[in-house]
C-alpha cells in the first residue's frame, strides 16, 4: 500500500491529468443515463420502442454507410495514383487529395445549396437553374466530399508501406497484375482502410450541421431537435444514448477486425519502390477524373464562397470581426488546456508502464469517439445538476472542448516522446537534476515541434466544431462555425459567405500541417 501511495505521488501530474479527463468523460454519460432512466416503465417503453426510432437507425446507417462507400470510390483510387502510377502532377493530385478537409462539412452543405436553386448563384451568373440538393442525397454528397481525405491519407500510406517483394512473387507465379490487386494488395490495404473509415463513420455518426441544413434526420438531428424544439429531454437523452450504443458497437467491431487480421512480413522484405504503372490510353479519361473531383471538392466551394462573399459587400449583418474574436477567445484557451493535460499522459503512454493510467488514457479516446451532439447533451444534464452556474459559461465550453479533442493532441505528442532517447533525460538525472527539472531542461525542449503540432491541431479542430459550441456556448457569444451555420438556415448566403471564408482559410493551416507531416513521412520514397 505504502509503495502504492507512493507511485501516485511520484507521478502526480500524470494522475492528475488522467482522472480529470477521465471524469469529464464518465460523468457526464453517468448523468445522461440516469437522466434518461428517471421516467416510470411505462413512459421509458413508450419512448424507447417508438417507430420512429427505427427510421433513425435506418437513414443513419444508411447514410455513414453511403458516405464510406463514396469516399472509398474516391480516395483508392487518388491513393493508387499517386504512388503507383505515372499521372502527371502527383504533386499536384496529392494536394487534390488533401484540400478538401479545409472546407467543413457544413460550409460543404452551404455551397451545395448556395450554388443551386433559383435564387442560387449558378442561376444568378448564368440563369441555370439546377435542382437544391436536400435530404439523402445532399446529406450523402455533402459529407463525403468533406470526408474522403481521411481515407486517402490512410490508404496512401499504406500503399508507400507496402512490401513490393510479396507483389513481385505473386507475378511471378503467373498472377496478372488485376489479379495481384484483388488478392495480395487489397487485403494489405485492410488496416488503413478500417482506420480511415472509423474516421468516417464516426464523423457521420456525430455530424449536425450536414444534415439539419440538408433536412436529413439522423440521430444527431432528430437529438437536436428533440432538445431545442419540442423540448423533450427524456427522449433527447434517450436518443442520445442509442447514439452512442451505435458508436460502441462499431468500435468494438472495428477492434475485433483487427484483432483477426495478420499481416506482418516474418522476413526482411524489401526496400525497393514499387514501379510506376504506365495509364497509356487511360491517361485522358483519368485525367478527366480527377478535373470533375477537384471542380466538386475545391474549385466550386472556393468560387461560390468568394461570389456570396462579393455580394455581400456593403450589407449590414454580423461582424466577422467579432465572430473571429469569439472563436479565437475558444480555441486559444482551448488549446493551451488540451496540450497541459495530453502532455504528461502522452508521457505516461510513451515512457511509463502503469495499467492504471494506461486505462485512464483509454478514456481520452472514448472522449473523441462520442458523438459531440450526444456529449454536449450529457454535459447539460450533468452541470444543471451539480453545478448550474457553470451552465453556458466559456469555462465550461472550452473544458469540454479538452475533453473531446484530447485524442487529437496524443497522437504528435506520444509519437515526439518515442523519438527522443530516454537516455537524454537519463542522464539529465545523473547530474543530480530531479525528474521535474530533467523533464523540463532535457525533454520538454525536443518535444517542441509536437507540441506546437498537437496546439495547432487543436486550436483549428475547435475554430470548426459547432455542436459543442452551439449549445454550451455563452448567451450572446459568436463564433464562425455557429454564424455559418445559422444564416445558411435562413438562406443568407451571403451574409455567411465571409464567415465560411474564414474558416476556410484557418482550416488551411490545418492542411499546410498535414501535408508537412505526411511529407516528412515520405520524403525518401518517390511522389
Amino acid at each position: 500500500m505504502k509503495k502504492r501511495l507512493t507511485g501516485i505521488s511520484r507521478y502526480w501530474p500524470i494522475w492528475l491529468a488522467a482522472t480529470v479527463v477521465a471524469t469529464g468523460v464518465i460523468l457526464p454519460v453517468a448523468y445522461l443515463v440516469l437522466r434518461a432512466a428517471s421516467a416510470d416503465l411505462a413512459t421509458l417503453t413508450s419512448v424507447v420502442f417508438r417507430a420512429r426510432n427505427l427510421q433513425l437507425l435506418v437513414n443513419t446507417v444508411s447514410l455513414a454507410a453511403g458516405v464510406l462507400a463514396v469516399a472509398t470510390l474516391i480516395a483508392l483510387p487518388l491513393a493508387w495514383l499517386t504512388t503507383r502510377s505515372d499521372v502527371p502532377g502527383r504533386r499536384l493530385v496529392t494536394l487534390l487529395g488533401v484540400l478538401p478537409l479545409a472546407i467543413p462539412g457544413y460550409v460543404m452543405a452551404y455551397v451545395l445549396l448556395a450554388v443551386s436553386g433559383r435564387y442560387g448563384a449558378l442561376s444568378l451568373l448564368l440563369g441555370v437553374d439546377i435542382p437544391r440538393p436536400g435530404g439523402y442525397v445532399g446529406a450523402l454528397l455533402a459529407l463525403s466530399l468533406y470526408t474522403f481525405p481521411y481515407l486517402f491519407l490512410n490508404l496512401r500510406a499504406a500503399f508507400l508501406g507496402l512490401d513490393v517483394s510479396i507483389e513481385e512473387s505473386a507475378r511471378a507465379l503467373g498472377l496478372t497484375r488485376p489479379q495481384v490487386f484483388r488478392r495480395i494488395v487489397l487485403p494489405q490495404l485492410k488496416p488503413a482502410w478500417l482506420a480511415g473509415g472509423l474516421l468516417i463513420v464516426l464523423h457521420v455518426l456525430g455530424d449536425f450541421g450536414v444534415v439539419s441544413l440538408m433536412r436529413f434526420e439522423t440521430f444527431s438531428y432528430a437529438i437536436f431537435l428533440q432538445y431545442t424544439g419540442a423540448f423533450d429531454r427524456l427522449y433527447a437523452a434517450w436518443l442520445a444514448l442509442m447514439l452512442l450504443a451505435m458508436t460502441a458497437a462499431l468500435l468494438s467491431a472495428e477492434a475485433k477486425t483487427l484483432r483477426r487480421t495478420f499481416l506482418a512480413r516474418r522476413g526482411p522484405g524489401s526496400a525497393v519502390p514499387a514501379p510506376r504503372t504506365r495509364l497509356g490510353p487511360w491517361r485522358f479519361p483519368v485525367l478527366a477524373g480527377l478535373v470533375v473531383v477537384a471542380l466538386w471538392s475545391v474549385v466550386l466551394p472556393v468560387v461560390t464562397l468568394s461570389f456570396w462573399a462579393l455580394r455581400g459587400i456593403g450589407t449590414p449583418g454580423v461582424n466577422v470581426l467579432a465572430a473571429l474574436a469569439g472563436s479565437v477567445s475558444a480555441s486559444a484557451p482551448a488549446a493551451i488546456l488540451t496540450v497541459t493535460l495530453a502532455l504528461p499522459i502522452a508521457y505516461a503512454g510513451a515512457r511509463l508502464k502503469i495499467r492504471p493510467i494506461q486505462w485512464l488514457e483509454r478514456t481520452a479516446w472514448m472522449g473523441y469517439a462520442i458523438p459531440p451532439l450526444a456529449l454536449a447533451l450529457a454535459v447539460i444534464f450533468m452541470t444543471l445538476a451539480l453545478a448550474p452556474g457553470l451552465y453556458q459559461t466559456l469555462t465550461l465550453l472550452v473544458f469540454v472542448y479538452a475533453v473531446h479533442f484530447l485524442a487529437e493532441a496524443l497522437g504528435p505528442l506520444r509519437t515526439a516522446f518515442f523519438q527522443i532517447n530516454p537516455s537524454v533525460e537519463e542522464s539529465a538525472r545523473t547530474l543530480g537534476r530531479s525528474r521535474r527539472a530533467a523533464f523540463v531542461t532535457s525533454v520538454l525542449p525536443s518535444i517542441r515541434p509536437g507540441l506546437v503540432t498537437a496546439a495547432a491541431f487543436i486550436f483549428l479542430s475547435v475554430m470548426k466544431e459547432l455542436p459543442l459550441t452551439y449549445l454550451l456556448s455563452p448567451i450572446g457569444f459568436q463564433s464562425l462555425a455557429v454564424n455559418v451555420w445559422s444564416m445558411t438556415s435562413e438562406a443568407q448566403y451571403a451574409l455567411a459567405a465571409p464567415h465560411a471564408l474564414l474558416i476556410v482559410a484557418v482550416s488551411s493551416l490545418f492542411v499546410g500541417l498535414l501535408l508537412h507531416r505526411e511529407s516528412n513521412r515520405t520524403s525518401e520514397l518517390p511522389v
